[in-house]
């Protein structure tokens, strides 16, 4: 059984068919990775995982349980956590408060005070600045904080998109060494994420949306050997 399972998934903005059919899983312990341009289809996968856009039909299961019959706060206590495309922190809370937002749902103080040391272990800057104000951060500290607070939730699963957006290169690649070290300490990822390249680098599978479908998925090996990826996201002649 995969941890979680997307089946025939069907999602409306209003009358515009968002998703149109979307079927795919992450196995435990996986990096999966979600390409596509602008208008895809990504983030409102995200979106119906979290049922912050409740599908018209279809299914939605973790760890085999039907998603689609929660609010999106039960679906965090049951162990999926997500960093929002643009970071989305609380620019008026100092970071230490951010990072505690993100264990609301929690009540288990030790392991929440052993959480914030993990955070503060992958990123020393937010130890650093955690009395500051996280809306006087630099994009890379905003995204450090968003990630942290996620994980102050002890997601199993952590859905990602676009971590990588608005950053500096040598930002990029740190944000990408982060989530391999978060996925080897046994959180399962998946990830949205515009920069190919980069995803492609360290995901173990993927899926290529195009308007609200899935045209292509395979391994990331597969995917960059794939002349249409190589053409269209990846920038090879």
């Amino acid at each position: 059984m995969a941890m979680l399972e997307l089946h025939n998934v069907h999602a409306y903005y209003g009358h515009i068919h968002a998703l149109k059919g979307i079927s795919l899983t992450v196995e435990k312990g996986e990096i999966v990775t979600l390409i596509g341009a602008n208008g895809a289809g990504k983030t409102s996968t995200l979106r119906v995982i979290t049922m912050l856009l409740p599908p018209t039909e279809g299914q939605v299961r973790f760890e085999g349980e039907d998603l689609t019959q929660y609010p999106t706060h039960v679906i965090v206590r049951k162990g999926i956590a997500m960093v929002p495309e643009g970071r989305g922190i609380f620019a008026r809370l100092t970071v230490m408060e951010n990072l505690e937002m993100g264990a609301y749902t929690r009540t288990d103080k030790k392991a929440i005070e052993e959480d914030l040391e993990r955070v503060f272990t992958l990123f020393p800057r937010l130890k650093e600045r955690r009395r500051q104000l996280a809306g006087t951060l630099s994009g890379g500290e905003q995204q450090m904080l968003a990630i942290g607070r996620a994980l102050m939730a002890r997601p199993r699963l952590l859905l990602m998109d676009e971590p990588s957006m608005g950053l500096a290169p040598i930002l990029v690649e740190s944000i990408f060494e982060t989530i391999q070290q978060i996925n080897r300490q046994g959180t399962t990822i998946l990830l949205v994420e515009q920069n190919a390249h980069m995803a492609l680098q360290i995901a173990h599978r993927g899926y290529v949306l195009r308007t609200g479908e899935i045209v292509l998925q395979g391994t990331a090996q597969e995917l960059q050997a794939n002349e249409m990826v190589q053409k269209t996201y990846l920038g090879m002649a």
